[in-house]
């Protein structure tokens, strides 16, 4: 793996990975413009900007792509965040198709809203208006989130078995995979990490009623993000049938996807002993070194396909002709009566 050194992550307002670079702003902004095209391909998909200043990095280093998949490693970033960041502002945000709004630095939440008891709901007609899902200065239409707020702030919704769930260690992350559209078509509501903790107890009951549900964790390829899955399920407490799984990422699959990787302060022995044990050795060493590698640096095209692919689980297997026709045969149609 890469042994460069990045600053450490979201240190600031305009802090992130990247290496000193002497592309103009003007190469950035015309790449800002390809990069925009490929992060919403396909369908107008909506990102984040740290998934934009990521996707920049691959159109100005088209090599790290053809690479992926064949020569695994963890290349530096060839454009300074920074100089991103500029080059954005001289364009304007608002001018760049699918870019989501930016999360303000603290006191708006991502995801559903917690269930309130059924006493203290208020009728139809006094309910006060709903909050927008990241802050009041967002639009509902920008998100096109009004419908989720909605529908999970009504207590009736958790009176049924709720047989997945999806927390993100990354706020905006959570908020990107709410903006399109994937709670509805993995029919598994999404959460931030610090919004979500502790699950109301509301939300572990229909759980448990799903028997056998599934709480999935997206994380970063950090040790705090790796210890996040421990922390859920100790946060669980005594709810049978309910398994928390690790949707990544893992410092494996940085190297395999060929993610850009920064490097920050290295980690306490406290940090290192709350690892997962399936983790191997190199992988340790990688992360004590201080390494990380986000989530926001999966092409937000693949970041969905896994999501839902993991998050629904395998798909029945499509049913041909001929096993149609031996369907029907043991089901009687068109057979000689056993009476």
């Amino acid at each position: 793996m890469s042994k460069r050194h990045l600053p450490p992550p979201r240190s600031g307002p305009n802090a992130g990975p990247g290496q000193p670079s002497g592309r103009p702003a003007g190469v950035a902004g015309r790449a800002i413009t390809a990069a925009a095209a490929r992060a919403g391909a396909p369908g107008g998909l909506r990102f984040t900007e740290r998934q934009l200043y990521y996707e920049t990095c691959r159109v100005l280093s088209p090599g790290s792509t053809l690479l992926r998949g064949r020569v695994p490693g963890t290349p530096a970033p060839v454009l300074r965040l920074p100089v991103f960041t500029r080059a954005l502002e001289a364009r304007g945000r608002e001018t760049v198709p699918g870019l989501l709004p930016p999360l303000p630095e603290s006191g708006a939440r991502v995801g559903p809203r917690r269930p309130r008891e059924r006493a203290e709901r208020p009728e139809r007609s006094e309910r006060p208006e709903l909050s927008e899902p990241w802050d009041s200065s967002v639009s509902s239409e920008s998100l096109e989130l009004p419908e989720l707020s909605e529908a999970y702030s009504e207590p009736d919704v958790y009176d049924y078995g709720l047989p997945r769930l999806l927390i993100c260690q990354d706020r905006s992350i959570a908020g990107m995979l709410l903006a399109n559209h994937v709670h509805l078509e993995a029919a598994c509501p999404v959460f931030a990490a610090a919004d979500a903790l502790p699950l109301h107890p509301r939300l572990l009951a229909a759980l448990r009623r799903a028997e056998g549900a599934t709480v999935s964790v997206l994380h970063d390829a950090s040790p705090a993000g790796l210890a996040l899955p421990a922390q859920v399920r100790s946060g669980l407490g005594p709810v049978p049938g309910v398994r928390v799984v690790s949707l990544g990422l893992a410092p494996r699959h940085a190297a395999a996807l060929r993610l850009p990787t920064g490097r920050g302060p290295a980690p306490g022995p406290a940090a290192l002993a709350a690892l997962p044990a399936a983790l191997r050795p190199r992988e340790a060493d990688w992360l004590a070194e201080g390494r990380f590698a986000e989530v926001a640096a999966v092409p937000p095209d693949r970041l969905l396909r896994t999501v839902l692919r993991l998050t629904r689980g395998p798909r029945p297997p499509r049913d041909s002709l001929w096993s149609g026709l031996r369907g029907l045969r043991g089901a009687g149609f068109m057979t000689w009566p056993a009476a």
